[in-house]
């Protein structure tokens, strides 16, 4: 599939799924390979040709549908493809067939969900701000209303920015302890005094566990440190890089 990588999750077996980094696709430049980001500065014509490419790795002939992503909690239920513009949010849920649920991150952490016994899936877009705004909360919640139970759903989270990639200042990790104490369990100290280093993906299964989710599975894959496989924010401004890509995980029925 035009060397498309797609990256499976043992907890989502059975279900149609994928987080795709940036190998394959048709992006030259900064963007080069399977950049899914309407909002880069990308070719448009290449960012659509990716999106095909992207969905056809994971359910051939599916219809992909995405959100205007705002780093939020809020919840889109989709029972079809969106007529117009797309609807602001950070995570959809689905009960219909032939749809594909598609999450863009570039350093955010992806979580797919999926409750096989109800047929319900969803996807969530988990960067720091929406992770502790309890999105991934919201979405086992909007998927309970369509029928799965908790105990049920099994959940996945794909390729984000790492604890050792993730510098962060004091007041960073002050929003978190205000909101649990117990979140200090996920800063450890950085290189200077006044910076530690955060981890995203064990804070985002943590909250999975907590909320009672049946099987959680982190893949461990930091989208800073392999440049070659994943587009990274964070990297790319490091670098001075005038623009970045995005990469796209998609989950359906």
């Amino acid at each position: 599939m035009s060397g498309v990588e797609v990256i499976r999750a043992s907890a989502l077996n059975g279900v149609a799924h994928g987080f795709l980094g940036r190998r394959g696709g048709v992006s030259t430049g900064v963007h080069a390979g399977l950049n899914v980001g309407v909002g880069s500065d990308d070719d448009a014509d290449a960012v659509a040709r990716n999106r095909d490419l992207a969905r056809d790795a994971v359910l051939p002939g599916g219809a992909l549908v995405t959100l205007y992503q705002v780093h939020s909690a809020e919840v889109v239920i989709v029972n079809a493809p969106f007529p117009g513009e797309r609807p602001r949010g950070d995570a959809m849920v689905t009960r219909a067939p032939g749809l594909l649920l598609g999450i863009l991150t570039a350093d955010c952490a992806p979580v797919l969900f999926a409750d096989v016994e109800a047929g319900v899936v969803g996807a969530a877009h988990a960067g720091w701000k929406g992770a502790l705004a309890g999105v991934t909360d919201a979405t086992i919640a909007a998927m309970e209303r369509l029928g799965a139970r908790r105990s049920h759903i099994a959940a996945a989270i794909g390729p984000c920015i790492a604890r050792t990639s993730y510098e962060v200042d004091l007041a960073f990790a002050e929003r978190f302890a205000a909101d649990d104490p117990a979140n200090e369990r996920f800063f450890a100290d950085g290189a200077r005094a006044d910076r530690l280093q955060f981890d995203l993906e064990a804070y985002v299964t943590a909250r999975l566990a907590a909320a009672g989710i049946g099987r959680v599975e982190a893949l461990g894959l930091d989208t800073y440190a392999q440049p070659d496989r994943f587009f990274s924010y964070r990297r790319a401004t490091h670098e001075a890089a005038p623009d970045y890509g995005r990469q796209i995980s998609l989950i359906g029925l």
